[in-house]
């Protein structure tokens, strides 16, 4: 075992606790990465208060970057000190969706305790089968995917969630074409990388929709050809007249309010389809008329972390964004200390951040 500091959740709703806990050698087929970098997600915050259940005590924080250092038995492809992002996305590479290209809904549970526990043996959940605000961690070799060794190591941790949801949200699920109109309903962090995945799809309008002047100005430097103040008497009307009447091929909904998920079929036009990022607190429910949805064409469809595959879209998202076509350092609002983790994560829930990242 071996003692480290992490930040640990012991009720729902509360302040996180910096502490020592205890963190197990890799068992086969999975690797110890010292982390040099987390971000916060809306999903830690949504966890650690409660919103969709689980165990506590427990660490969280699944937005990850750092260095390699242990290998479990069977690791191969990797060696020590090798440069690695780390995600939540766990696939066994062999059930139903793994086979069929989408190992974000992998149907296979790992089955196994997790590798943390508190000092003296008391349980320690492994939040989002990562506990990255942590020092180290310890997860399978699926979790992790190589970046370059001189990549910004805050840079790349935002690969690992952020970016990989609203790019591939965009890119996988949505299969947006060039020539389509996109509407993109919250400017936030995964807001703002699914307009960037817009326009590197090549979207002919990119209309994005957010409570504040301030988000949609940043929602042009990320490629938006145009904003709409979600607080419009009807905002959908608004991007209709803005697609010639045509209406959005595609509507993204980046964020978990129920608000957004009420309106979002109105600004699609016909055949239009709606893809569903932002995740509500549990029980939380939208409502539509399903006989407009049948008689228009359209379509309802969730995205998980952007159906993302690490091994295909790693790569060129890497590559997009050494040559400055995919913005990174721009997403990055504060760096903060493991201490500082509850001001960060504050920071976070009031709005203002597009990406906190905890720097170790």
């Amino acid at each position: 075992m071996t003692r480290i500091r992490a930040a640990v959740a012991h009720e729902f709703n509360a302040p996180l606790v910096i502490e020592e806990v205890e963190l197990r050698a890799p068992a086969a087929g999975e690797v110890e990465v010292t982390i040099e970098a987390c971000a916060i997600c809306h999903s830690d915050i949504s966890y650690a208060e409660g919103a969709w259940g689980g165990a506590l005590p427990a660490v969280y924080g699944h937005e990850a970057a750092g260095r390699i250092s242990a290998l479990g038995e069977g690791v191969t492809g990797y060696q020590l000190g090798d440069t690695v992002l780390v995600t939540l996305l766990r696939a066994c590479g062999q059930c139903a969706p793994c086979v069929t290209g989408h190992p974000a809904i992998c149907a296979t549970s790992s089955g196994a305790e997790g590798p943390l526990s508190l000092p003296g043996g008391g349980a320690l959940a492994q939040g989002l089968d990562c506990g990255a605000f942590a020092e180290r961690v310890v997860v399978d070799r699926s979790q992790i995917a190589p970046i370059p060794a001189d990549m910004p190591m805050e840079a790349a941790c935002l690969l690992s969630c952020g970016v990989i949801t609203g790019v591939g949200a965009v890119v996988n699920t949505g299969g947006v074409r060039p020539g389509q109109n996109v509407v993109v309903i919250g400017a936030g962090g995964v807001g703002l990388n699914a307009i960037q995945g817009a326009r590197l799809a090549g979207a002919a309008r990119i209309i994005a929709v957010d409570m504040t002047e301030e988000k949609l100005q940043a929602a042009r430097e990320f490629g938006a050809t145009d904003g709409i103040l979600a607080s419009e008497a009807k905002p959908w009307s608004i991007a209709r007249k803005m697609t010639g009447g045509r209406g959005a091929d595609a509507v993204f909904v980046t964020v978990g309010a129920i608000p957004a998920y009420d309106v979002a079929t109105r600004y699609l036009g016909m055949g239009g389809r709606m893809v569903m990022v932002g995740m509500p607190h549990s029980g939380q429910k939208s409502s539509y008329e399903p006989v407009i949805v049948a008689a228009t064409g359209q379509a309802l469809v969730g995205s998980l972390m952007g159906d993302t595959v690490l091994a295909r879209d790693i790569p060129w998202m890497v590559d997009l964004y050494q040559q400055g076509r995919l913005k990174l350092d721009e997403l990055i609002s504060g760096r903060w200390r493991l201490d500082q983790i509850n001001e960060a994560i504050a920071d976070t829930k009031s709005g203002a951040a597009r990406r906190n990242v905890i720097l170790f």
